[in-house]
């Protein structure tokens, strides 16, 4: 059987990378993507970056204006260097925009996105909860009165609303298992980061499960996800020398690819894939390192939608 008849599999729109991306690299792939079917379109948000990088939002409202049905989804959006508000509308603009495709996905981000920004550290889950709160409220109600620690809002709201209803999907990041048990709680999906390996995949999944059915919540109607850093190449080595550059010079990891990387001959990617639906994945986000418009075209013949 084929991996697309498994599970949906998610494309990255090409926007961060070593080298400088165009506009028309973009819009081949988000079409593409559509036209092949791949179930959705992710993108991340680095703001401060040392290398090419789109904003999120603008970048998914620019793949919305030529696409139909993908779905056009960011993880994670960094929650506490940002007001919340602002996310709110922002979002709510690119439902609109895409016609009911959002999805929003939050995470806490790292020790640096707080120096950078000028935000303390301090009770950053809780500002972290407070702003998924005032998401979700400005989302649904008329007017929010909100009286946060961090954040407080009275008698206001926004007069246009998501047109996904209750309101899109607001996805979790994190690994951390307070992260994975915060996730089962309030979020609508869960992914976890490209570098994580399968068999530590397998052990976060098992926590997420657990908790989702200790809630009540059906693991199986649940989005459980992971990023997949890729390349794919007749030849193993030209694959992992790929992924090598992408690591050294994205990531800056001395080392290049990890245990938690996919690359390799078509036959070795569809594999290791199956080895993540195996250990309980039922979406995959994949993320080609380079090549972009020759990648989606073997990534879509590896799961069976070429």
């Amino acid at each position: 059987m084929a991996l697309k008849d498994s599970i949906p599999i998610g494309m990255s729109l090409p926007h961060r990378s070593p080298d400088p991306l165009s506009m028309a690299t973009v819009r081949r792939v988000a079409e593409r993507a559509e036209a092949l079917g791949f179930s959705d379109l992710w993108v991340t948000e680095n703001t401060l970056d040392h290398v090419f990088s789109f904003d999120p939002g603008m970048i998914l409202t620019y793949a919305a204006a030529f696409t139909t049905r993908i779905r056009l989804g960011v993880a994670v959006v960094v929650l506490p260097v940002h007001n919340p508000s602002h996310v709110a509308h922002q979002f709510t603009t690119l439902d609109h925009i895409s016609n009911g495709r959002a999805i929003l996905g939050l995470g806490l981000g790292r020790e640096h996105h707080y120096e950078e920004f000028q935000i303390p550290t301090e009770h950053r889950v809780r500002r972290f909860r407070e702003g998924i709160d005032i998401i979700k409220a400005l989302w649904t109600q008329p007017k929010v009165d909100y009286p946060g620690t961090i954040y407080r809002l009275h008698d206001t709201g926004m007069v246009i609303k998501p047109v996904q209803k209750p309101h899109p999907p607001i996805w979790l990041g994190g690994q951390h298992p307070d992260a994975i048990r915060r996730a089962a709680k309030i979020a609508d999906g869960w992914m976890a980061a490209g570098a994580s390996t399968t068999p530590d995949y397998g052990k976060y999944v098992k926590i997420l499960r657990e908790e989702l059915e200790k809630l009540g919540r059906d693991p199986a109607k649940f989005p459980i996800s992971k990023r997949v850093f890729m390349s794919v190449a007749e030849r193993t080595d030209t694959a992992k020398a790929e992924l090598d550059r992408w690591y050294s010079t994205v990531y800056q990891r001395p080392g290049g690819a990890n245990d938690g990387d996919i690359h390799g001959t078509p036959a070795q990617v569809r594999e290791q894939l199956e080895a993540l639906v195996a250990v309980g994945a039922n979406h995959i986000l994949v993320n080609p390192v380079g090549r972009h418009v020759e990648q989606i075209e073997a990534v879509a013949e590896v799961v069976g939608l070429a």
